[in-house]
């Protein structure tokens, strides 16, 4: 389980220029999916083998100032609840101001680890005026400058030894979560499945405080459900940040083997839900997308086709997803929901013989070759399903730097056509032989 590491600070403090940084030591998380330029607040990082996850929070909020002091407190409130260790960006040019302080003063109360990063110190003199940063009270700072990286190595290493070691699941059995953004329905739906009131459902969105697992056991299935329902609290948190939806669906979702990723008819796929979703398929989940309260929307015979159409639309080019049209209220296709969930949950770890890949691929492949580059003919002679937990897939060719993203797709198409990966990420690699 990945410890998550947030960065809190005010604006213009430099925190999205060390989040780029950070996450740049692991190329893979800027996006190797073609077409995918979502959600850059979100990415994982590593330091003396030790991997975690980071959150941006200053990229959720856009606005001025003014309306960044009121939500500045519900950001960092979050960050203290949802993250292992945080940290708290202040910059050496303007000093300690009063908005520095307000964050102070709320992580002095926290029992989790908080280190002070102190950013543009990039000379002797700054070094000696951020010493006025121990009048936070929050104990040792770091002097680092985040845009040519000086400093940031010490951070991290301290930073590091307080991350909270990995935890390993209880049991082995397969692990559904049920995500979403507020109000779509997730507690219900679960309340649906198992028979019984196990959650609080109100209409205030985010009820639900934790992801709780519940062992599930019908129909010959047998599984971990997490509700993710605890997306935010009315209270503390105005309507539309989005912040709050990812933020906490970000464990759930790492910790899943697939991802029920259950929207509203009424409210449609909106920004919010192509987060999620796109946060399951960057972290090579099984997804099924749930479309709850069918039931209020008005229908003519076109409408699941039209409604499946725009979803698919926006989730190019990962189309090859199972999409189930349900009420909860009503217990229309619950059942069909989890059923669904297990098919991908079996297509994820499917495995096929490399002899059965290479003579169904291979005389397609001749068929349809590579285009040429600069002249030089590419030539695949031979493929396998890599031993890892999701679909990954090696071809070897001559050439392998001359084959580009249309013909990958081509590649994943013909995989997709003849087995079954539907709601499965597949990521193909080419390899020089």
């Amino acid at each position: 389980m990945s410890a998550i590491v947030a960065i809190v600070g005010r604006p213009n403090v430099g925190k999205s220029t060390l989040f780029n940084r950070l996450i740049q030591r692991r190329e893979a998380i800027v996006d190797a999916v073609s077409g995918v330029t979502r959600d850059r607040h979100y990415g994982k990082s590593d330091w003396n083998g030790k991997e975690f996850t980071i959150i941006d929070t200053g990229g959720y909020v856009i606005g001025s100032d003014d309306i960044f002091e009121k939500e500045i407190d519900q950001q960092v409130e979050l960050a203290i609840d949802e993250a292992d260790v945080i940290i708290f960006m202040v910059d050496v040019e303007s000093g300690i101001t009063g908005m520095d302080e307000d964050v102070a003063k709320l992580l002095r109360r926290v029992d989790k680890p908080v280190f002070v990063a102190v950013n543009k110190v990039d000379n002797s003199m700054r070094e000696a005026e951020a010493v006025e940063f121990y009048a936070l009270g929050l104990g040792d700072y770091y002097s680092l400058s985040s845009i040519n990286g000086s400093g940031t190595g010490e951070l991290l290493d301290a930073l590091v030894e307080k991350l909270p070691e990995e935890t390993e699941a209880e049991n082995d059995l397969p692990r559904f979560a049920v995500v979403g953004r507020p109000n779509a329905g997730k507690s219900s739906f679960i309340n649906a499945l198992i028979g019984e009131d196990r959650y609080i459902v109100t209409d205030i969105a985010g009820t639900t405080r934790d992801a709780i697992d519940t062992k599930y056991n019908r129909f010959g299935f047998e599984f971990n459900l997490v509700d993710t329902a605890g997306i935010r609290r009315k209270a503390k948190v105005k309507d539309d940040l989005e912040f709050y939806s990812v933020m906490r669906s970000v464990r759930a979702i790492e910790n899943a083997d697939v991802c029920l990723l259950i929207l509203d008819a009424t409210r449609g796929f909106d920004g919010q839900v192509q987060n999620i979703f796109w946060l399951a398929h960057r972290n090579n989940k099984g997804v099924v997308i749930l479309v709850n309260k069918w039931d209020l929307v008005e229908k003519n015979t076109h409408s699941v086709k039209e409604y499946t159409t725009a979803i698919k639309k926006a989730i190019e080019p990962f189309t090859d997803v199972p999409i189930v049209f349900m009420s909860v209220t009503e217990k229309q296709r619950i059942y069909k929901a989890i059923e669904t969930a297990v098919q991908v949950y079996e297509n994820r770890s499917k495995k096929i013989k490399t002899r059965t890949l290479n003579d169904y691929l291979l005389p397609l492949i001749e068929k349809f070759p590579p285009p040429a580059t600069k002249g030089k003919y590419i030539k695949i002679k031979f493929c396998t399903q890599l031993p890892t937990p999701y679909p990954q897939f090696a071809f070897f060719c001559n050439l392998p730097q001359y084959i580009k993203d249309p013909y990958k797709r081509f590649l994943e198409n013909k995989i997709r056509s003849e087995y079954d990966f539907s709601g499965v990420p597949m990521s193909l690699f080419l390899r020089k032989k």
